[in-house]
C-alpha cells in the first residue's frame, strides 16, 4: 500500500489531504467506472492543469456526475468517471 500511496502523491503533487482508500486499493475486477467523490476531488488540481480549466469548473462537473445511493440508502455516492471523462473531453480538450 505504501508504493501506491507514493505513486499517488507523486502524480498529484499539489493534494495534501489524506489520499482516498479507493485510490490505493483496488476492487475485484479492477474495471469499476466509478470512484469516490473524495478520489475526484484529490485529482481536480491535476486534471485542471492538464485540461486547461479552473478547479472550481472541474468540481462542478464532478458534481454533476456524481451518482447518491441507490434507493436513496444503499452503498456509497461516486462518481461515474466514464459520463465526467466524456463531458470532460467535449468541454476541455487534453491538450
Amino acid at each position: 500500500m505504501k508504493i501506491a500511496t507514493d505513486n499517488f502523491r507523486k502524480e498529484n503533487p499539489d493534494y495534501t489531504g489524506p489520499v482516498p482508500a479507493d485510490m490505493v486499493t483496488g476492487s475485484g475486477s479492477g474495471l469499476d467506472p466509478h470512484v469516490s467523490p473524495a478520489s475526484a476531488d484529490a485529482q481536480v488540481a491535476r486534471v485542471a492543469k492538464v485540461r486547461g480549466a479552473g478547479e472550481d469548473q472541474l468540481r462542478q462537473l464532478v458534481a454533476a456526475h456524481t451518482e447518491g445511493r441507490e434507493l436513496g440508502f444503499l452503498g456509497e455516492p461516486r462518481v461515474n468517471v466514464l459520463s465526467l471523462n466524456i463531458d470532460l473531453d467535449s468541454k476541455f480538450p487534453a491538450k
